[in-house]
């Protein structure tokens, strides 16, 4: 399969109904430093519709995903999750706004975006300031983290 690659690096390959390559462009759409790398489309009607997509290869800021277009067998869980490190909140505010858009919030920095897929938004910060009790208890309490309260309750 041309979408797959060689050697030991490591790929997260994503199953999805039959809207991958529409992930697909909203994860370039998020993320800068993306861009779509190689399809495989379906040459017959064995696995799916011909001509239609079954494979996209992308990278999102380099690293690199394969996406499948593999039918409503297997939905995503929060049993996994693709963390995304921000610098600033601002970072934080711009990549949870785009990744919950249509999706749904959750607890410490987790969120669901709209194809079921789970992520944490956190800022780099994050595992050296709730080494603090108070920050860690804050952080509890937070959907999206807020890094300067998270840094005041580290300091009280």
């Amino acid at each position: 399969m041309s979408t797959m690659t060689t050697g030991t690096e490591f790929t997260p390959f994503l199953w999805f109904d039959s809207n991958a390559e529409e992930a697909v462009n909203f994860y370039l759409s998020v993320f800068k430093n993306s861009r779509r790398l190689d399809e495989l489309r379906n040459s017959s009607d064995a696995t799916g519709p011909k001509r239609t997509v079954l494979t996209i290869a992308f990278e999102l800021d380099g690293q690199r995903f394969t996406a499948l277009n593999g039918g409503p067998h297997f939905k995503f869980n929060e049993a996994v999750s693709f963390v995304v490190r921000c610098e600033s909140q601002q970072e934080v505010n711009e990549y949870w706004s785009k990744l919950s858009a249509g999706g749904a919030e959750s607890q410490c920095g987790w969120l669901k975006d709209k194809f079921g897929l789970s992520w944490q938004v956190i800022p780099a910060r994050l595992p050296e300031l709730v080494k603090n009790p108070k920050a860690m208890k804050a952080m509890m309490g937070m959907k999206k983290i807020d890094l300067a309260e998270l840094e005041r309750a580290a300091q009280s």
